[in-house]
């Protein structure tokens, strides 16, 4: 069976599932340079990522098209033949705990091609749900799965599934914060005040807010004024995050806290509410496998994930690589998946967007350069380059095939890689490990190959690998196996060869605003890097690395 998952509003994409194994899934912001949180706009994009993947759409057995706004059907809206129409969609989220969040939503009317084509739509929650059991290695095994959702536009809720009945337990809310809540209470203080009204303010945010609350101190004090403040009874709509916060500052305005105190403190607040919430459900609802799914744009908080993985609560957690809407595609497919008692996804999470063929930039030269040349060249030159290599990762984070490598030995990296990404110079840079290695150099240091823990550098190291030691000393790590991905497995053992540190900085590949650089074209016309090598070559731009390097730092002070 083939089965095409689409969703069509923000971080829109189209993810392929045919007999249980996941084809392709492709993320609208990774095709020729989009914008981040790109959606779909016609129909004519369905139809041309099927035919680039090889497929017609008279393969396709079942469309699905993830849901949307509110809690009955709604309609979304798309342009066929560049007219504007009107598609009706399952709702975000079930209104009822007795409702079956594995309902299909049947429909006739997706048009495409010049013909009306039946489609299925699910639960917009239902699609995270799908994604991250399906995806999880409880599917794999055989075995039951908690499975906590917390998107942007509801409440933590808490749901079982057992792939031996087929059924799904739901246990509502663990409490009454929307996951925007992150973002809504912190653009009400500095350095966040002026970005409120950005573009895409409330999904891109919450990741900057995360690496701030490292300036600050989690003081008691503060977070049991919030547990008061959460207790007293305020107006529960999509609005109490604004109103929380404002009340916050209100009662608090004397004792004149700084900002990153009271945003460390809020991060503490909401995680010991996940904790004591999730712990007082499972207790109420015991069920025979504690494993732990967590998934929704929340998900994205490795301080959260890593806290559950400490807490005790859980045998084990799972977090997809793509835990907000960035795999709400391949979350739709699932669902149908689900509807045919097949449970368990064989996926990759490298199955994107292809690197498109490119043609040499003026201004730029090229020369042959093997992996292990690559690792001579990244200890010696001590320069970044950008590494494109194969399909695309799923989900927001670059995992070595759309990266940017640097050697980490040094704290200027750090400063030169935010300037080039035109980040704030309080923004981290992750590392990339050979696994078999980890444990020596963080704390835990266990298997984390999708960046979604954080671990703490362990004393021995934090001088060696400076670039990639955050201000509280924990680092986003990513590690490699063999298995995982070969080459940068490859390159990360020549280096270590020669360097004796098995680790390199790894940050995304694409400017600023935009998705992974689509080709190695698009990689030179950013220009911000000297140097781009993919498939064996090096691509070197023909101006000094100093210059380059001025010419940013120029940049940023004009700005």
């Amino acid at each position: 069976m083939v089965i095409c998952g689409i969703k069509m509003t923000h971080d829109g994409g189209i993810a392929l599932i045919e007999n249980n194994r996941l084809v392709f899934s492709i993320e609208m912001e990774k095709i020729n340079n989009n914008f981040r949180f790109s959606s779909i706009e016609n129909a004519e994009q369905i139809e041309e990522i099927l035919l680039a993947s090889g497929y017609q759409l008279s393969d396709v057995d079942r469309f699905v098209v993830d849901g949307w706004d509110g809690l009955d059907v709604s309609q979304i809206r798309y342009k066929v033949d560049g007219v504007d129409t009107p598609l009706s969609v399952a709702p975000y989220r079930e209104s009822k705990l007795s409702e079956d969040v594995l309902k299909t939503f049947a429909f006739n009317g997706l048009q495409m091609d010049g013909k009306q084509w039946a489609y299925h739509s699910y639960y917009h929650v239902t699609g995270h749900i799908a994604g991250a059991y399906c995806t999880s290695p409880f599917a794999q095994s055989g075995e039951g799965s908690y499975i906590l959702v917390w998107d942007g536009g509801m409440f933590p809720r808490l749901y079982y599934f057992d792939p031996v009945s087929g059924k799904m337990d739901n246990f509502g809310a663990l409490f009454f914060l929307i996951g925007n809540i992150y973002h809504l209470f912190a653009i009400h203080f500095e350095p966040f005040k002026s970005q409120r009204n950005s573009k895409n303010a409330h999904l891109s945010i919450a990741g900057k807010v995360m690496a701030y609350i490292a300036k600050g101190q989690a003081k008691e004090e503060i977070i049991q004024r919030m547990f008061q403040l959460y207790e007293e009874e305020l107006e529960m709509s999509l609005d109490y995050g604004l109103l929380f916060a404002r009340k916050f500052i209100k009662e608090t305005r004397p004792d004149n806290y700084c900002p990153e105190d009271v945003l460390a403190s809020f991060h503490v607040f909401i995680q010991r509410m996940l904790l004591e919430k999730l712990k007082d459900k499972m207790e109420r609802n015991p069920r025979p496998h504690t494993n732990l799914c967590f998934v929704g744009g929340c998900a994205l908080n490795i301080k959260w994930n890593s806290a559950f993985r400490r807490s005790g609560l859980v045998k084990d957690i799972w977090v997809p690589p793509f835990p907000n809407d960035s795999g709400s595609a391949i979350g739709a497919a699932c669902a149908e998946m689900m509807t045919t008692k097949n449970y368990a996804l064989e996926w990759s999470v490298y199955s994107g967007t292809p690197l498109n063929e490119a043609e040499l930039v003026a201004g730029w030269q090229q020369r042959d350069c093997t992996i292990e040349d690559l690792a001579s060249f990244l200890h010696n030159e001590k320069q970044p380059v950008i590494f494109l290599n194969g399909k695309a990762e799923l989900g927001p984070r670059a995992l070595g095939n759309r990266s940017i490598l640097a050697a980490a030995d040094s704290e200027e990296m750090k400063e030169l890689l935010n300037k080039i990404k035109k980040r704030e110079a309080y923004r981290p840079i992750a590392p990339i490990c050979l696994e078999e290695k980890a444990s020596q150099i963080f704390d835990p240091g266990t298997p984390d190959r999708y960046m979604l823990f954080d671990h703490v550098l362990r004393d021995e190291w934090r001088e060696r690998i400076p670039a990639i030691k955050h201000l509280d000393n924990t680092a986003r790590v990513q590690t490699v196996s063999a298995t995982d991905h070969p080459l940068i497995h490859q390159l990360l053992t020549a280096y270590e060869k020669l360097s004796g540190i098995p680790v390199l900085t790894n940050t995304s590949a694409n400017d600023k605003g935009r998705g992974f650089f689509p080709d190695v074209q698009s990689a030179m016309v950013f220009g911000r890097c000297q140097y781009v090598w993919s498939d064996n070559t090096l691509y070197i731009k023909e101006s000094d690395g100093k210059e380059l390097e001025e010419a940013i730092v120029n940049e940023l002070k004009t700005a």
